[in-house]
């Protein structure tokens, strides 16, 4: 009798054993169950971007577009000559399918002029991150080194002009109203008053809402009244996980030449525009 009353002990002590063992499993199975999803999600965010491919950048700009932004073309005589200026010099490049570019150079009786056409296609190497968010980090990388006049927005940029002076391009800006005024030295005295005077805001370093994802242009102008002025217009922008960035430069030939500002943005504003219908964005 007494080892019959031995036995529901034990049968009770079995049944809590195995409850405990299922309880365990079903904690470890709702663990397991949560890395599928977890997997799933990283994944899903990973997405690639939109274009596998780059254009051919020499072929990228089409004949009038040349003729507009480095005017000495038509003035070549020699046929040869001037079909080789058209065609341009490839840049170096250790993967077309990444990066490509294409350069011109081009002087004129009154002006040099440089021409700088250059994709590039990112891809993120990191499983968690997309290659459209790898492109947007870098693009922000490239209009932060660009140091644009605060606000950014072309629509207070008429807002900013009292302090256009606190950027490169906006300094450059000043430069090229005091040289053509006669000051020896532009730099040698407060220039926010002559930038905001002399520069148009919507001309100043800025971003543009109108192309691709994302865009800014800049605008810098080296020398003095003293030296021959050169300006340079950068136009980048950002669609999808590509990155286009053109560099558009005019030296004058004489000395106490300035070159136009708004006529060299507008020239290279008008390719970015065709080389983002070219992409299709």
């Amino acid at each position: 009798m007494q080892r019959k009353a031995y036995v529901p002990g034990v049968a009770a002590l079995l049944v809590a054993l195995l409850a405990g063992c299922t309880g365990g499993s079903s904690d470890g199975g709702s663990t397991d169950d949560s890395n599928p999803g977890d997997s799933g999600t990283a994944s899903a965010a990973a997405q690639p971007g939109k274009y596998r491919t780059l254009p051919e950048p020499c072929s990228a700009v089409d004949h009038d577009t040349l003729d507009s932004l480095l005017p000495g073309i038509r003035q070549i005589t020699d046929e040869d000559q001037r079909e080789k200026a058209y065609e341009g010099e490839a840049t170096l490049t250790y993967d077309t399918d990444r990066k490509v570019g294409c350069r011109w150079k081009v002087a004129s009786t009154d002006a040099s002029d440089r021409l700088l056409v250059d994709f590039e296609r990112v891809v993120s190497y990191d499983n968690s991150v997309s290659d459209d968010a790898e492109a947007q980090e870098l693009f922000a990388t490239k209009q932060t080194a660009a140091d644009l006049p605060e606000p950014t927005s072309s629509d207070s940029a008429s807002e900013s002009s009292s302090g256009a002076d606190s950027s490169p391009g906006a300094s450059s800006s000043a430069s090229s109203s005091a040289s053509s005024t006669g000051s020896a030295d532009p730099s040698s005295s407060p220039s926010g008053s002559a930038s905001s005077s002399a520069t148009p805001a919507d001309l100043q370093p800025r971003t543009l809402s109108d192309l691709g994802d994302e865009a800014f242009l800049d605008d810098a102008l080296s020398g003095s009244g003293s030296t021959v002025q050169q300006r340079t217009v950068t136009v980048a922008f950002r669609t999808s996980n590509v990155i286009v960035t053109i560099q558009y430069e005019e030296q004058p030939a004489t000395v106490g030449t300035v070159p136009d500002s708004k006529e060299m943005q507008d020239r290279a504003r008008k390719l970015a525009a065709q080389l983002a219908d070219t992409l299709g964005g």
